[in-house]
């Protein structure tokens, strides 16, 4: 029989003693022995490690933390190793291990597991799913304070026994390098994705330190509540648009949009220069794009008496003109970014409701022909439920008629995924399995020379800023392929006082704005990185 052996690092503390098998809590009863429970330890080795170097928790290494898991012994001829098998059918299993000895120039770590299978009726059309508690203590504070429980991850199966999958749990936590640092590794198999009812084995869990990620450039850091920043790319000029009022409110009459400049990639930036301030108005910045000359575009969402939608038009990030403030049936909350559709012409999605729970949401398209002084409106779904309802999308145009966008989520569950391949006339909405995210409002870059998309979105409550990148043709007909999530800018956790990320591209380089701070004063951020490179990435199913 052949085997996709694990890494030699499985088989570190195995020991050969067996006793009675455990058919209903091991992957498979047949190939799989319980392992003595007094040859076990529980703590994993602390030598001198640097950042990026991994240290591994082996089965043997990892004890029960809740339920009945069992310690087995995963074989196939000669080879045998030792998996923790975690029930497909009864919640509440997991095992524990801890990991210290870190390098003094960790400021977090990332968190992966390997698991596997010898059940035959294994298949990528199903799925099962794990989340991590992580946990560390230190001296003069409870080690309740430091806890982290990880969003569930679901990945679907191999097609075959034996191979081994590689999860990641968790990019990015946190960590005093002095610290030991408690890793609970539990399966949900009463998630409504884990779909595989059989055990699965935890072969490893895999901690590897990171250093501190690179620091973002300051656009606008004035007194008062800088926010909701829009950037777009006019040749090789950065323009960041962003609002300022004195709190998180976007009626105020003081909020008013702003812009600034930049020629050196954002580490510097022009004098501010008003956009709109309109007298008893509140005017918050709601989204970008580029005309077909290449001028950028801007939507204003104007609020007083009336709640109108303005678009502005400039070609050089400093001054601005309105062209368009049209009369919709449906009167959006906001219009999301510009992007242009063959045949079609300039597009825009937007989405209206009052995040109630009744039935009363709904999206649909802007279209224009004329370069945005006149648009079209459809609705593509209503009476929508807040748990249905995809907010604040953003999308790209794939080419052959093809538009991929990704939307925010109102409540704790994955990003949607809108699709059309018919140029935007009709579409088809879909959960993604991408779930770090709280009021995350994503934003996407095609980037047409390797084909790969970015989804950049901040994790509001923990002040990451995320990117996942994939070959759209993985994720188009197939929503919860996306891989694993990347951390990339740390800024403030607190909920609403940062996030919003936006992104725009000059070359090879990407450059995200978001804002974060403490109310009532916050500040305008941009993060550069690198394009993904011509390597596509595979997906984490």
């Amino acid at each position: 029989m052949s085997v996709s052996l694990l890494s030699a690092a499985l088989l570190v503390g195995w020991v050969p003693s067996l006793a009675a098998s455990d058919p209903e809590q091991s992957p498979d009863g047949q190939t799989a022995a319980v392992v003595n429970e007094g040859n076990r330890g529980t703590v994993a080795r602390s030598r001198e490690r640097t950042a990026g170097s991994a240290v591994y928790l082996t089965a043997n290494e990892m004890s029960i933390a809740t339920g009945q898991p069992s310690l087995v012994l995963m074989s196939s001829g000669s080879t045998h190793i030792p998996v923790w098998s975690l029930s497909g059918g009864t919640p509440g299993q997991s095992v524990s291990g801890v990991v210290g000895g870190f390098p003094n120039d960790c400021v977090a770590v990332k968190v992966e597991i390997v698991v596997t299978t010898t059940d035959p009726t294994t298949s990528p059309d199903y799925s099962d799913v794990y989340r991590v508690h992580l946990s560390q203590m230190v001296e003069d504070a409870p080690f309740t304070e430091r806890y982290f429980l990880g969003k569930p991850v679901p990945t679907a199966l191999p097609a075959a026994p034996f191979y081994s999958r590689t999860i990641l749990l968790e990019s990015y936590y946190e960590v005093d390098p002095q610290a030991p640092l408690t890793v609970r590794i539990q399966r949900e198999p009463g998630d409504p994705n884990d779909s595989f009812t059989r055990p699965t084995g935890l072969a490893t869990v895999k901690v590897t330190p990171l250093k501190a990620l690179a620091e973002s450039h300051v656009v606008q850091d004035v007194s008062g509540y800088n926010s909701w920043p829009m950037i777009q790319a006019i040749g090789e000029k950065l323009v960041c648009v962003y609002s300022r009022g004195t709190a998180h409110s976007i009626k105020e009459d003081v909020r008013a949009v702003f812009a600034r400049t930049s020629t050196d990639g954002g580490k510097t930036w022009t004098a501010e220069t008003t956009v709109a301030d309109t007298p008893g108005d509140g005017e918050v910045t709601v989204a970008k794009g580029l005309d077909s000359t290449g001028a950028m575009l801007l939507w204003v969402r104007r609020i007083g008496k009336d709640w109108n939608h303005d678009l502005y038009r400039t070609t050089d990030g400093v001054t601005f003109t309105r062209v368009a403030t049209p009369d919709l049936a449906v009167q959006p909350m906001q219009i999301t970014d510009v992007f242009a559709v063959p045949t079609v012409g300039l597009m825009a999605l937007w989405f209206a409701g009052d995040y109630s729970d009744k039935a009363a949401q709904s999206w649909g398209t802007l279209t224009s022909r004329d370069d945005g002084a006149t648009w079209t409106q459809t609705s593509i779904e209503s009476g929508l439920t807040k748990a249905n309802w995809p907010t604040e999308p953003s999308a790209v145009y794939l080419g052959d008629g093809r538009i991929l966008a990704v939307g925010r989520t109102e409540i704790g569950q994955g990003q949607f995924q809108l699709v059309s391949t018919d140029y935007g006339a009709t579409w088809k909405r879909s959960q993604t399995n991408i779930r770090d995210v709280h009021a995350s409002t994503p934003s996407l870059i095609h980037d047409a020379e390797t084909g790969l998309l970015s989804n950049y979105y901040y994790e509001r409550g923990r002040g990451i800023l995320r990117r996942r990148v994939v070959d759209p043709e993985i994720v188009f007909d197939h929503p919860l392929n996306w891989p694993a999530s990347e951390a990339i800018a740390i800024a403030s956790p607190i909920a609403w006082d940062s996030g919003n990320a936006n992104a725009t591209v000059i070359g090879n380089k990407h450059y995200v704005a978001f804002y974060s701070g403490e109310a009532p004063n916050t500040s305008v951020l941009v993060s550069e990185f690198p394009a993904p490179t011509t390597e596509k990435p595979h997906s984490s199913r």
